[in-house]
């Protein structure tokens, strides 16, 4: 795609907007950024050649005769100022396809569904470093853009991570192995239905061609149930079943007749991670990693900050930190992980998701100390709940409670953003008072 003298118009100036126009700047574009928040670094944007419009968004750009737009993920449909574009019918882009159309030698392993997708996308990053040019991308931290920017001429081989908010934004995107590893209900607050969401998710495979690769989770029925009309091959995978294309037999790990790896080979816990890692090599595999260098990757890979991530023990008790875990899926994932004695520190900012399907395990939880905006939300949930203000305050109340063969979690099942600026900063601030406990006297 030719961009020059395109006259674009970005929304938002948070990563992956000022990736993006640095990147189409480069093209030949003609560039102009609009915030709603104030821009701290405007006065670099705008001497690269930028107009920069922050603390708002002008009325006249609503206007301008733009060629498209580029908007961040993270801002809805709905927004009245994006509204008023999608009425217009003016095309609006993520800035994963502005990258894909940039560089024109990257392979892509792309990764959505509702939870694991970091890890995945970690994994595959990790198998992917064997071949010597890979690169990590996406919703995983690093815009797309921001990679086409520095290596669009090179080949490279990307692990990209993509949110049902950037697949929203694709046009000709073409993934050559692709998979949604499961489904369930998130970001209420940003979609217009839980169905919209699910089939959103379904826009990963939408360019792929016959000889690309969708992998398909048969053990998941959301998945199945809008998982149709694929265009490219179907490589079915289960942990439960083995008459499936990528399986699980006698602890190995197998796509069709072939041994990818040992599950004994994993250091990460859960079997949620075995389907992760067998994903993930299986999406190597389809990318030309070969079998040993597979093999000897998953041996060394270690878990995913803040994604059911060991932190250390004492006196018995184990710290966890889930922080990513936003939802009920993820928090399932994690209460799965261990059969009893569960010290579970919950809450945050209410997305209006329900928490019902976290009843039925009551039975492994020992006390739920709920925290946050959401935190009056868990008392009809589980049994035992203790109710407070803060993390930092549930943290203590837990370390109060616990007792030798109990595990701390962290795992919210809400986003972070009534107290933190992120899940990340939830994480870290969480493993800080985890490791100031551990090193007391």
């Amino acid at each position: 795609m030719d961009f020059k003298n395109k006259k674009v118009l970005v929304i938002g100036c948070a990563k992956s907007g000022e990736a993006a126009a640095k990147l189409l700047l480069a093209r030949g574009a003609d560039i102009t950024i609009t915030d709603s928040a104030c821009i701290a670094h405007k006065q670099a944007l705008q001497d690269m050649g930028i107009a920069v419009f922050d603390g708002g968004h002008p009325d006249f750009l609503l206007d301008g005769e733009w060629d498209f737009i580029v908007k961040n993920p993270g801002i809805p449909y709905h927004n009245p100022f994006i509204k008023k574009f999608v009425e217009k019918h003016t095309k609006i882009l993520t800035e994963v396809e502005i990258a894909y159309a940039c560089a024109p030698r990257f392979h892509y392993g792309a990764i959505t569904g509702t939870n694991g997708k970091t890890t995945i996308t970690s994994i595959l990053y990790e198998l992917l470093q064997e071949n010597g040019r890979a690169l990590a991308a996406g919703n995983i931290g690093c815009p797309l853009s921001e990679q086409a920017l520095i290596f669009g001429e090179e080949e490279k081989d990307i692990a990209l991570e993509l949110s049902n908010f950037q697949l929203l934004g694709i046009d000709t995107f073409r993934p050559e192995v692709s998979v949604v590893c499961n489904l369930a209900p998130d970001h209420l607050d940003y979609m217009d239905s839980v169905e919209a969401y699910y089939k959103s998710k379904m826009r990963i495979f939408k360019n792929q061609h016959k000889d690309d690769w969708f992998l398909r989770n048969v053990d998941d029925p959301l998945v199945m149930k809008y998982a149709k009309d694929i265009p490219s091959t179907v490589i079915d995978f289960s942990l439960i079943r083995q008459d499936v294309d990528l399986y699980r037999k006698d602890g190995g790990i197998y796509l069709h007749e072939q041994l990818l790896f040992h599950q004994n080979d994993l250091k990460i816990v859960g079997d949620h991670n075995v389907a992760n890692a067998m994903v993930a090599a299986c999406m190597a595999y389809k990318l030309g990693v070969s079998i040993p260098s597979i093999q000897k990757r998953i041996k060394a890979f270690q878990a995913v900050e803040h994604r059911l991530e060991y932190i250390g023990e004492r006196n018995g008790v184990t710290f966890y930190n889930d922080s990513k875990a936003t939802n009920t899926g993820a928090v399932v994932t994690a209460l799965q992980s261990f059969e009893k004695n569960i010290i579970l520190l919950a809450g945050g900012h209410d997305k209006g998701i329900p928490f019902d399907e976290l009843k039925e395990f009551d039975d492994r939880i020992k006390c739920c100390i709920a925290f946050g905006e959401t935190r009056h939300k868990f008392q009809p949930i589980f049994s035992h709940v203790n109710i407070c203000e803060t993390m930092k305050e549930a943290f203590d109340r837990a370390v109060g409670l616990a007792a030798p063969g109990d595990v701390v979690v962290l795992s919210p099942a809400c986003s972070s953003y009534d107290q933190f600026k992120n899940y990340e900063e939830r994480g870290r601030i969480f493993k800080a008072y985890v490791l100031e406990y551990l090193q007391q006297n």
